[in-house]
């Protein structure tokens, strides 16, 4: 059974053979694996969907396999964010998504690989080396929920959960060729994921198709006290699936189409928007004047949250430590020798930018960029239901390209960061190819109103066929 799937595919397997079988065929699909996008597989797969088919396949995800990014608590499985300095560390604990999907019988298969605590666009800087991307083994998979994306895409699990600090679902989506979603910040309880940037990052769901992103949405999202950024809502995902976009107004903003945008990819967006045309929609240019401004201010305070969220990590409590003469040589040691290259630059960088003498000038500064983001979305949903724009904005590039030129990974960013700032959910799901390579369509919405993009979404794919083209060896 094991292969690129949807939810539907697999559970009439199920219902022809057992929870069982399916979970021990995709278990074999990742021992074969060449790709690396498994930090960890679960031990106690095929005993959890033994015990599923004898309860009977009660909830709406009875013995479907998932896979969960590694920054994602997981009782009893390595959870590590692909960092030395996680090493062996299991947690005691399940993060609220991990309870919701035991609650409707999903089966975990194991943790997938990613950029070391989140902080990538290609999923390079992972302790456990780079993930492949299915579509040529020589690319990345995007990052930093590569791994969440590549198993999907390889056929190593139906569906994942990744999280999105500045495009780390969109991103490995795109270049994966799947569907990726980022919620609106609150929309789903970050209670169980490790911290990189509170303000910023969101958990959210990835498939070969819309209509799997809606189930997940709808056993994962929903409120939890344990979250201080919890929202409470009463969307049901799946009623948004329906194939008429009639009447629907789309803004396409100017600023999302500049330099640096690969001609094959800007072409395969026009077509999009140009079908979205036929099928009933209405199109219009729109200015986002403070877009430019954007990708500065994300990295400004994305960098600051984690030179204070990843304090705790000196040696003490968990994961790795080297010893010392005191407390601060240990730790010291221990930091030294348990982050990566690109982690000790953000922490560093960071710290700078909220020093004494430096956080007027720049962190400050940057949360007032952000307000003034936020604000060209605000009066563009005035006008438009939803906006789009290529999700990024070349497709997959090689690995080793860009990996020692932090600064051209940052800029790849540039069409997925200011979605984050803004808090609203946004949607990559593909469009076309150039040269074998996915290209993704970033469909974006108001807050709190994944509905209209998911059926926007969902009424694309009804009317193309680029979402049922397969990597080489899963075709």
């Amino acid at each position: 059974m094991a292969g690129w799937a949807s939810i539907s595919q697999v559970k009439e397997k199920i219902a022809e053979k057992s929870a069982e079988e399916v979970t021990a065929s995709y278990l074999e699909r990742i021992k074969k694996s060449k790709i690396n996008a498994y930090t960890a597989v679960w031990n106690g797969a095929i005993e959890e969907a033994r015990k599923i088919d004898e309860r009977g396949h009660n909830g709406s995800l009875a013995g479907i396999p998932i896979a969960i990014k590694d920054n994602i608590s997981t009782k009893g499985i390595a959870t590590t964010c692909s960092s030395k300095i996680l090493q062996g560390y299991v947690p005691p604990y399940d993060a609220h998504i991990i309870e919701r999907l035991k609650d409707a019988g999903a089966v975990i298969l194991g943790k997938t690989n990613m950029d070391e605590f989140a902080m990538g666009t290609s999923t390079e800087s992972s302790f456990y080396g780079p993930t492949l991307n299915p579509w040529d083994k020589e690319r990345v998979p995007g990052g930093s929920s590569g791994g969440s994306a590549a198993v999907v895409a390889a056929g190593e699990a139906p569906i994942s959960v990744g999280s999105d600090t500045g495009g780390s679902v969109r991103c490995p989506a795109a270049f994966c060729g799947v569907v990726g979603l980022k919620p609106t910040y609150g929309t789903i309880s970050r209670y169980g994921l490790i911290s990189y940037a509170n303000s910023l990052e969101q958990i959210g769901p990835l498939a070969t198709c819309v209509s799997d992103i809606a189930a997940l949405m709808d056993v994962i999202g929903g409120y939890d006290s344990r979250d201080s950024t919890s929202v409470k809502t009463e969307t049901i995902y799946k009623n948004a699936l329906v194939d008429d976009i009639s009447g629907l107004k789309i803004g396409v903003p100017a600023e999302y189409f500049g330099a640096g945008i690969d001609p094959a990819v800007e072409n395969a967006v026009w077509d999009a928007i140009q079908l979205f045309e036929e099928l009933g929609a209405s199109w219009e240019q729109v200015s986002m004047p403070h877009t430019s401004y954007a990708l500065a201010a994300y990295y400004i305070i994305a960098m600051s949250e984690a030179s204070s969220n990843l304090a705790r990590f000196d040696g003490t409590r968990y994961g790795y430590r080297n010893e010392g003469e005191n407390w601060h040589v240990m730790a010291s040691r221990t930091r030294a020798e348990g982050f990566g290259a690109e982690v000790k630059r953000r922490i560093l960088l960071g710290t700078y930018a909220l020093s004494a003498g430096y956080h007027d000038k720049y962190y400050l500064k940057a949360l007032k960029v952000r307000t003034l983001v936020k604000q060209d979305f605000d009066l563009a949903f005035k006008e438009f239901d939803c906006l789009m724009t290529p999700t990024m904005p070349t497709p997959a590039f090689k690995l080793g390209e860009k990996v020692e030129d932090p600064l051209s990974l940052y800029l790849a960013d540039v069409n997925t960061v200011p979605i984050n700032l803004a808090g609203v959910p946004s949607i990559s799901l593909p469009c076309g190819f150039t040269d074998g390579l996915p290209i993704g369509l970033q469909i974006i919405g108001k807050h709190f109103d994944e509905a209209t993009i998911l059926k926007a979404a969902y009424s694309f794919e009804q009317n193309t066929e680029h979402h049922t083209r397969r990597p080489p060896e899963v075709a």
